[in-house]
């Protein structure tokens, strides 16, 4: 094992700014407000299960599957883009109680928004840059950070308020509706 602080700070820091956990909080906020509860606890554990399980196998399973990154990412994409209309706009697109009991904290919060295409494609890449145990160890405090976010969603809501949770929903709305436009324009064209 070859562990390099550079290669782990810097897998960390793209990592992070991937899944942007911090811009995520109006989601975690509004998943919490329609379904009760955030299982911090299960989102972070099936985040980093299809982190790393997509690390190790992504590339094979998508070639099984006929499916190319692009079409993968594009797919996410869609995905992040109907989320952030549904921020922006103020309806409901993915219904409450369509989702089971104890899934919100899976479907769309461990993926898509966490554990995304964007986050999956940038494991990939990454594979090609740096060490494979650099990685995870950049994982694994993503991991952490996301937890601790996660965990702290009630109070950061109260920190916030009505209006300013409010405000940060649109606006986050608009940013996720635009990194989703660019995903698609970067993959298509």
């Amino acid at each position: 094992m070859h562990f390099n602080l550079k290669e782990i700070i810097s897998s960390s820091l793209i990592l992070f700014s991937v899944i942007d956990i911090l811009g995520s909080i109006p989601i975690i906020i509004d998943l919490r407000k329609k379904n009760g509860n955030i299982h911090a606890e299960q989102a972070t554990l099936v985040s980093g299960a299809i982190m790393i399980g997509f690390f190790f196998a992504g590339k094979f399973i998508l070639h099984l599957l006929g499916v190319d990154t692009n079409s993968f990412a594009v797919a996410g994409a869609l995905i992040i883009f109907l989320i952030g209309l549904e921020m922006t706009l103020g309806r409901n697109i993915f219904k409450a109680e369509e989702i089971q009991s104890g899934t919100h904290s899976i479907v769309p919060l461990a993926f898509p928004v966490i554990a995304g295409a964007g986050t999956m494609t940038t494991l990939i890449s990454l594979k090609s840059q740096f060490e494979e145990e650099n990685i995870i160890i950049s994982i694994l405090i993503n991991l952490i950070f996301i937890y601790l976010v996660l965990r702290s969603s009630v109070w950061i809501e109260k920190k916030l308020g009505n209006v300013g949770t409010q405000i940060l929903r649109k606006v986050f709305g608009v940013i996720l509706i635009a990194i989703a436009i660019k995903i698609i324009k970067t993959r298509l064209f």
